[in-house]
This record gives C-alpha cells, sequence and structure tokens, in this order.
C-alpha cells in the first residue's frame, strides 16, 4: 500500500476549493456539479471534480473521507475515468433523504445502482476500485468493517485509466469533503473472498 501525494493528480474540473492540510485534504465542490449520460434525465453533465492518477493493470486504488452530506445527491468517492463517455464512479451518495452507497457505470450511457447505508453517517468511509483484466472491481467499506462488493463493471483491458478521489454537489453551493486517505496497491486477488481476496 502506498500513498498518493494530494498534489500528483489532475482536475477532471477544478473545484471551488482545495486545502491540503496534515490530516488531509478539503475539496468544495462547485454548485451543479455532477457526472451523468443521458439515461432517464436525458441530460449529459460532465462537471464532476475527479483527481485522477494513473490506473495500471493489476492495481487497486483507495479514497477514504469522511460521511456528512446533508443535500440532496452530495456525493463522494472513487472516480474511473477513460474517456468522456467511458467511466465509474463509486462512493456513497444522499439520495432522497439516504445516505446510499452505489456506483454509476457509463459506456456511452450512465446505469446507476444504490444501496442504503444509513449507519455509516459521520464515519470514515473507504472505496476501493480494483483493476484485473477486463474488469473493475468496486469495494467499500465503513470504519474497519468487512469490505463489502458494491461492483463489477467491465473496463477495457488495453485503456489508459485514471483514478482517484471525486465529489459532486448537484443542488447546493457549500459541500465540503474532507478526504483522508489516497492509496494504490496491488489489484485484488480475486472476486470472492474465499478464493483468497484482499
Amino acid at each position: 500500500m502506498t500513498d498518493i501525494a494530494w498534489d500528483s493528480g489532475q482536475w477532471t474540473n477544478e473545484p471551488k476549493a482545495v486545502q491540503v492540510a496534515d490530516e488531509g485534504m478539503h475539496v468544495t465542490a462547485r454548485e451543479g456539479s455532477d457526472a451523468w449520460r443521458t439515461t432517464s434525465y436525458g441530460f449529459v453533465h460532465d462537471t464532476e471534480h475527479a483527481l485522477l492518477n494513473d490506473l495500471p493493470q493489476g492495481t487497486a486504488v483507495e479514497v477514504s473521507f469522511r460521511l456528512d452530506f446533508t443535500a440532496q445527491f452530495d456525493q463522494a468517492g472513487v472516480f474511473v475515468r477513460v474517456d468522456e463517455s467511458t467511466w465509474v464512479k463509486a462512493g456513497v451518495e444522499l439520495s432522497d433523504g439516504e445516505q446510499s452507497l452505489g456506483a454509476v457505470v457509463t459506456r456511452g450511457e450512465s446505469d446507476w445502482s444504490l444501496s442504503p447505508v444509513p449507519d455509516w453517517a459521520g464515519r470514515e468511509v473507504t472505496v476501493r476500485a480494483s483493476r484485473s483484466g477486463d474488469a473493475l472491481t468496486v469495494r467499500a467499506r465503513v470504519d474497519a468493517e468487512p469490505w463489502r462488493l458494491v461492483r463489477v463493471a467491465p473496463l477495457p483491458v488495453d485503456a489508459v485509466v485514471g483514478a482517484g478521489p471525486f465529489c459532486c454537489a448537484p443542488s447546493r453551493a457549500d459541500l465540503t469533503v474532507h478526504f483522508t486517505a489516497w492509496r494504490q496497491t496491488t489489484a485484488d486477488a480475486s472476486l470472492h473472498p474465499d478464493d483468497g481476496d484482499a
């Protein structure tokens, strides 16, 4: 496991403010920031704040943050990007009054899955995206609890991929997310824990 320096990545879209301190990175999102393509809503939003570094084959990225969301669609986690129409965002989002763990997988058009995690509020969430072969495996946990499988999604084998922390504030102007860690490690050994997975 290797820590990634906060200043080593590049933003897809500059946030309203960024402050780096000993305890991590505080990112204030711009009002209306979001990532989505077409499905159901009919719009394309490509204004997320994602800080990306290389994600080579056989590696995984982990992002940790404090969960403190109060407005509709506040969100943070890991963003994995190939290009403007091929990407995955995974983490926690406040949707219809509930803190929910989920992912948006986009290949031309977006899809979305969510699962409520109300007991995660106010705690440290870690999201892990692991690249192996033609797949991206996303897991998440709160504090030191066991990992939960969030999503297995296709990812082109030969693609140049960037990954790192992201946040969005589709419905308000003052969301600040406290990211506590950004790390790179080896990809998970297998999909299922009983096969020796990390």
